[in-house]
């Protein structure tokens, strides 16, 4: 069930990353909702994020809210908005996403960034964790 997400975690693909552990590891969507869009995703390959057994999926919602809060000092922002929708690809991820209207959920309205925005922003972000 190899996936774009397995490439980034082998180091095949680059990512923005923010930070990792053994188990998890949290990066910048390159196609984001708004400014901040942060996916976190298990190393382990896991399709769907209800087949994730309980102790690795209590640890992703923890790893997940460790980043919402750096998140949350780093970008201007309501709230930060999370959603797991897992048909993009089929590896269980989190989207994290800082919110100051709904459409920034709806997955239809994107923003650009540069390769040194995305660069400063996930500095940004580590400094906050």
């Amino acid at each position: 069930m190899s996936s774009i997400f397995t490439k980034i975690i082998k180091g095949e693909i680059p990512c923005y990353k923010i930070t990792e552990n053994d188990n998890f590891i949290a990066f910048l969507d390159v196609n984001p909702n708004a400014k901040g869009h942060t996916l976190c995703i298990p190393k382990q390959e896991i399709d769907k994020i209800f087949d994730i057994e309980d102790d690795l999926y209590i640890g992703l919602m923890q790893f997940s809210k460790k980043i919402a809060v750096a998140l949350e000092k780093t970008v201007p922002c309501k709230r930060i908005g999370m959603a797991v929708i897992g048909l993009e690809v089929p590896h269980a991820h989190v989207h994290l996403i800082p919110l100051n209207e709904m459409d920034e959920m709806r997955f239809q309205k994107k923003v650009s960034m540069t390769k040194e925005e995305f660069e400063e922003l996930s500095k940004k972000i580590q400094a906050n964790l």
